[in-house]
């Protein structure tokens, strides 16, 4: 089976799982207030992330370098953001892992190990063609 579509009916069904077990424990009202209040805090701080990422790429464009973590990282921001807007337990933990520095460098570095292995095939010469050129030729310089 496809994983996206296990995950589609996966993650409600332990949101709801969650929502029931942790309502049973601090009641209905405080549930809701905390879902408000971690959606709230998160969107804070996921703003505040993403306005450090910006202008740690605009710094790594001043250097003349590739800001491709920043790029990764505003990304991983995006969608951790959309996380937090999510009603849900699940989610909210999810979207917390990704918004904090910390965590969404450990993250990229067990990720990127996996690509890095099969995209650093560096060959130890350079490719290219060349044409002999005589004497008297007028494209000679």
């Amino acid at each position: 089976m496809n994983s996206v579509l296990i995950a589609i009916i996966l993650i409600p069904i332990i949101e709801i799982y969650l929502f029931i077990k942790i309502g049973g424990q601090i009641g209905a009202f405080n549930t809701i207030s905390l879902i408000f209040v971690t959606a709230i805090i998160g969107l804070i701080y996921a703003r505040y992330e993403g306005l450090n990422t910006l202008r740690s790429g605009f710094s790594q464009l001043i250097k003349n370098e590739t800001p491709a973590f920043e790029i990764i990282s505003g990304a991983a921001i995006a969608f951790a953001a959309l996380l937090l807007i999510i009603p849900g337990f699940l989610t909210d933990i999810f979207g917390f892992i990704l918004i904090f520095p910390v965590t969404r460098k450990i993250l990229f570095k067990k990720f990127s190990k996996k690509f890095n292995n099969e995209t650093k095939i560096k060959k130890p010469y350079i490719e290219g063609e060349f044409e002999d050129i005589e004497e008297n030729d007028e494209r000679k310089l």
